[in-house]
């Protein structure tokens, strides 16, 4: 296998947004974008009680992209307009097609601020072409044990969305994107598959990893990497026990306007979804 070579690298600031602290590796000063991966928020671990719970987002409305969720621990419940109300847990996903626009509130379980716990998880904001950016929104989610997953020497890949040596993901995608769970013991090793056409980046959650022989990330420090499509994938060797989120997807290459919860082609466009969602036009969540 021919490696995909190492585009760029970046460590996870921290930033606050309201009242919580989260780390944002994309967009940052060293990568704005990876193409069509537009925002990356890995948030918590967050001591979670009845005394505490500081990450319970109330009804908020997005349009023009995928707004996911990939839980790594603790327990957290989705609600939106289109009616419905769901849990994931550890390992868990919420995909979300927000399309011409939905409304949706999350934050952990009352169960799980009863008793206690950690929350800790990653939200990606993944970008969507012209022609889908006002098609019908959507919701998927799914837990661990609804994976399939491919049993490694000293670790283990969990197929969320896309394909991996013949598994398939149990998401259904909008555009060619995969996206993965990749668990290492020390000492472990993993050699990932990414088709020619896509772009692919690894965060790395926990541990300290080496990519290709050459790079390594270590949590807190250097914990992303992006490539090339020039290969056929590459190659992660763990020093520790650690946890990575591999994501890959085709670009888009369009032109891309973030504002708010609302990702479009030009400001005209989120312009009027602002005045949508003022309308009422993006539903309600009671």
């Amino acid at each position: 296998m021919e490696n995909n070579s190492i585009k760029n690298t970046s460590n996870s600031p921290f930033i606050m947004m309201g009242p919580i602290e989260l780390r944002q590796p994309i967009p940052s000063q060293k990568i704005l974008r990876a193409d069509p991966f537009l925002l990356l928020h890995h948030y918590g671990p967050y001591a979670i009680s009845k005394e505490s719970n500081p990450f319970d987002l109330g009804a908020h409305p997005h349009r023009g992209f995928e707004p996911i969720t990939f839980l790594i621990q603790g327990e957290q419940k989705h609600r939106d307009s289109l009616g419905n109300i769901q849990t994931i847990k550890s390992g868990g996903v919420q995909w979300i097609t927000s399309g011409k626009g939905i409304l949706h509130a999350e934050g952990p379980t009352k169960e799980f601020i009863e008793k206690g716990g950690e929350l800790e998880g990653i939200q990606l904001w993944l970008n969507l072409p012209r022609s889908k950016k006002m098609m019908e929104p959507n919701y998927q989610q799914a837990n661990v044990e609804q994976m399939e997953s491919i049993l490694l020497d000293k670790g283990k890949l969990t197929i969320i969305a896309g394909e991996q040596k013949g598994k398939l993901g149990v998401i259904k995608t909008q555009t060619p994107v995969n996206a993965f769970w990749l668990d290492l013991e020390t000492n472990g090793e993993a050699a990932i598959e990414i088709p020619k056409n896509q772009d692919a980046l690894l965060y790395l959650i926990k541990g300290e990893v080496v990519v290709n022989n050459s790079e390594t990330l270590t949590y807190g420090a250097t914990a992303l990497a992006t490539f090339y499509n020039n290969g056929d994938g590459f190659t992660v060797k763990s020093k520790e026990t650690s946890k990575l989120l591999v994501l890959s997807g085709e670009p888009i290459d369009e032109p891309v306007v973030m504002e708010g919860p609302f990702v479009m082609n030009s400001r005209t466009e989120t312009r009027q979804a602002f005045v949508d969602f003022q309308e009422g036009l993006m539903g309600k969540l009671d």
